[in-house]
């Protein structure tokens, strides 16, 4: 019945659909097998993507050829750069979405990939041969061959949902737990332990009152997320709203907290730090009196609405008491009271770089199955899952972004060098090399990569160059030009900082705080019809490298020296225990982490500079 694939990519979550497009897009022919056909790409949380640090996330993936950026523009609903008043380093690229329209792009996109096939079962086990995975066994009972896999299981692992006293299986609301997995994979020698997520309810917007709220609408000037000229800014936008708690909705949830299967302990797995539900708030927070909630339209044509901030697992009759309190809620109608969802996941130091795991050939893990948490997450994780499973099976060197590369690269070397206990999530302050890893440069940065791997076009690289050129162009015209006192100081006074004297260069006028390369087109006809020639994205580039030119600089050379230190190579076999002068803490991490290089082992929790020193000394170096 079924062929021989390459790679079959279990589940069609953010990372299954990023894993199976990049591998067939290098030319493997997977299988995406999946429980549900009809929730391909699910935004199973809230219905946005990007965001602090993740929207970065969203731009690298596109720029290497992944299709989040695409399918996240054509079912945008509002888009919003995010930390505008602060530096270039912490622009966040966010939109909201469609949720169904989202599912539907993600679909239509990977039906046209070419080398893609379908297949709807639970996957219940796995083929392994000689130490390596080489296919799956279905619910049906249904061999499939291959020469590798990837998992991507997101919660359905064991996956208990928790309601106040209620509980029962499920990887999803309506849908079933995945099962036989884990329990195979901790037979064969894996680690396994249990995480926590949660979702808040869902309401029916028709009986909201938004005048008792604050608007929140998107940018004036919307941009996108991708690079490519597939898709265009949105034209029209929806609104969000902001409401709050009160003390009213803090004392009636409390009421709950007897049933909650949180503080009862019925849930062992931990949750997301930074993403609490409303309960944890009111506990952890209790000289607050009031937390801020983003109320977010599901889509054009529905009136389902996602209360982001208000995730719960207390009792639906108590979510719906406290609800009522919230002004612009006093009569609102419930469509699914918010749960917690409890699931099975693998600490990710049991994985390669590559996130091939260790024990196993073969056999690669990508998203919640590693323990993050978020949609960016799980598909970039994704996206380098299929592209190493490709180049695995084709004897290639793995594809393995560093550092100062790509928020990519920190994220997974994050997880494959520290591991996680609690569901992980990309911040800006998780890079040390944020300036150079900028939301308006992931093009630059990443796409001659991809182009590299056969994912990028031509088109993608055409465009790349120009972009290139033309920043160039703009820099090197700051920089030789002059603009007179007449010329700027019109637009200075606007800005309310000190006007020029005398004829001085562009390039140290832009540098004051708060002055735009457009300030110098209000008086100076010949600088307008200089910078109209150019696409706003240029501009933006050119007029951020000139801002942040020092700290671009200086982060460079830092990078660079670390850099050295990935040079130093590390074999999968080395003896750590002859190191007599490694400290105990020591010998241990690095046996278990195996790390590839001087600079990974540098990084893992606990390793102290004498312990580098020590390997450096072996080394020879």
């Amino acid at each position: 019945m079924f062929q021989e694939y390459d790679i079959i990519v279990v589940g069609a979550g953010h990372a299954g659909c990023e894993a199976a497009a990049s591998a067939a897009n290098m030319g493997s022919r997977v299988l995406l097998v999946t429980m549900n056909m009809q929730t391909i790409a699910q935004m199973s949380c809230n219905p946005a993507m990007g965001g602090i640090a993740k929207g970065q996330i969203v731009r690298e993936i596109d720029a290497l050829g992944g299709y989040s950026g695409i399918v996240s523009d054509r079912s945008a609903i509002q888009f919003r750069m995010l930390n505008r008043s602060k530096g270039a380093a912490m622009w966040s690229p966010r939109t909201q979405n469609d949720r169904m329209l989202f599912a539907q792009e993600w679909r239509l996109m990977l039906e046209r990939t070419p080398n893609v096939d379908f297949f709807q079962d639970m996957v219940k086990g796995l083929l392994i041969e000689n130490g390596k995975c080489c296919g799956i066994i279905t619910g049906m009972g249904i061999e499939i061959k291959s020469k590798a896999v990837v998992l991507t299981n997101g919660t359905f692992l064991n996956g208990i949902i928790h309601i106040g006293e209620k509980q029962f299986g499920g990887g999803r609301t309506g849908e079933k737990s995945s099962t036989g997995i884990t329990e195979q994979l901790v037979q064969l020698g894996l680690e396994s332990g249990r995480m926590k997520t949660g979702t808040p309810p869902r309401i029916d917007g028709r009986s909201l009152d938004y005048s008792k709220m604050e608007i929140q609408p998107g940018d004036e000037n919307p941009g996108r997320f991708s690079y490519s000229n597939e898709t265009k800014p949105l034209q029209k936008q929806m609104p969000c709203y902001l409401a709050y708690t009160n003390d009213s909705v803090h004392e009636i949830l409390k009421t709950g907290f007897e049933k909650s299967p949180m503080f009862a302990g019925r849930i062992k797995g931990l949750g997301p730090r930074y993403c609490p539900s409303i309960e944890d708030k009111i506990t952890r927070f209790a000289d607050r009196s009031r937390h801020q909630l983003f109320v977010e339209p599901e889509g054009w044509e529905t009136v389902e609405v996602y209360l982001n901030g208000f995730s719960t697992s207390l009792p639906e009759q108590t979510q719906y008491q406290a609800l009522t309190m919230i002004p612009g809620f006093e009569k609102c109608k419930m469509f699914r009271p918010g749960y917690a969802i409890e699931y099975d996941y693998f600490p990710p130091m049991q994985l390669n770089l590559n996130l091939e795991t260790k024990k196993i050939d073969s056999l690669f893990f990508a998203g919640q199955i590693n323990g993050t948490t978020g949609y960016e997450e799980a598909g970039c994780q994704g996206l380098m899952a299929g592209i190493n499973a490709h180049l695995k099976i084709n004897e290639q060197s793995p594809f393995i972004l560093g550092r100062s590369e790509a928020y990519i690269g920190v994220l997974i070397d994050d997880l494959v060098t520290k591991g996680t206990d609690e569901p992980y999530r990309m911040f800006t302050s998780r890079a040390e090399y944020r300036i150079l890893l900028r939301q308006d440069n992931a093009d630059m940065r990443l796409t001659l990569k991809s182009y590299e791997m056969g994912l990028a076009s031509e088109e993608r690289i055409r465009r790349v160059s120009q972009k290139t050129k033309d920043t160039t162009e703009i820099i090197q015209y700051f920089k030789t030009e002059s603009i007179e006192p007449d010329q700027i100081n019109d637009s200075l006074a606007l800005l309310d900082t000190h006007p020029i004297s005398q004829k001085v260069k562009m390039f140290g006028v832009l540098s004051r705080p708060g002055v735009t390369i457009l300030d110098f087109a209000l008086n100076n006809a010949a600088f307008k019809e200089f910078i109209l020639r150019f696409e706003n994205e240029s501009v933006e580039e050119a007029e951020i490298l000139m801002k942040y030119e020092g700290y671009i600089l200086k982060e460079h050379e830092v990078a660079e020296k670390l850099v050295r230190l990935e040079s130093i190579r590390l074999t999968d076999d080395f003896n750590y225990s002859q190191l007599t002068s490694l400290s105990n803490e020591a010998r241990e991490k690095f046996t278990k982490v195996r790390p590839r290089t001087i600079g990974q082992a540098a990084r893992i929790s606990g390793i102290s500079p004498s312990d580098i020193s020590i390997l450096m000394v072996y080394l020879g170096r």
